[in-house]
């Protein structure tokens, strides 16, 4: 038994994404935290989702342009609203988005291909968490609207998973209660045991 990751596991938070600082992942640690990202259950080998990355000036013109599509969609906005908007990108130095991607396949159902892209997210935050990186997963308004997805660079058939911010950071993170592990399962009896 590896009592490290179960510690990890067990112990596992998102750092709040104001939080997230440079220096982020380089070049060679997003390469090493993508490889571990693609390494999920996969059902017909399909790697149905890919990855974005958004560093350096990108996160700003992301910033830009989801201002733009805020206000054409609500008209002017609020100066804090704006700044909100205009940083979503911009707050940790890395952030990496994990798309779902069509890959048809007769017996394999969407919602599979979908949650494999999850667990990838899932893996993703784990990698960088491995490296010393704090990491925290939103989606947000704009990853249900065809314009947003389009800024971010989605092609029109694909669905965002998350975007996963990645920075450094130090100190504790304020943990969150949690679920009691015994109400979350049951043995199962089978109909025939009423």
């Amino acid at each position: 038994m590896n009592e490290t990751i179960m510690d990890f596991l067990l112990t596992r938070t998102s750092v709040p994404v104001q939080d997230l600082k440079a220096p982020g992942p380089d070049d060679a640690q997003i390469a090493k935290i993508i490889a571990a990202a693609s390494r999920v259950p996969d059902h017909g080998k399909l790697a149905p989702w890919r990855f974005i990355i958004y560093r350096g000036e990108a996160r700003e013109e992301v910033g830009r342009r989801l201002v733009a599509l805020a206000e054409e969609l609500e008209g002017p906005l609020p100066e804090g609203r704006r700044m909100k908007e205009q940083t979503r990108f911009s707050r940790a130095p890395v952030v990496i988005g994990v798309v779902s991607t069509p890959k048809h396949h007769p017996s394999i159902p969407d919602w599979e291909k979908f949650l494999s892209g999850g667990m990838a997210a899932m893996n993703l935050m784990i990698a960088a968490n491995a490296l010393g990186f704090g990491t925290n997963l939103i989606t947000n308004w704009y990853s249900d609207s065809p314009e947003g997805r389009a800024v971010l660079g989605l092609a029109p058939d694909e669905r965002v998973v998350g975007f996963v911010h990645i920075g450094s950071f130090d100190g504790p993170v304020q943990d969150r209660p949690r679920p009691d592990p015994v109400t979350l399962y049951a043995d199962y009896t089978g109909p025939w045991q009423g």
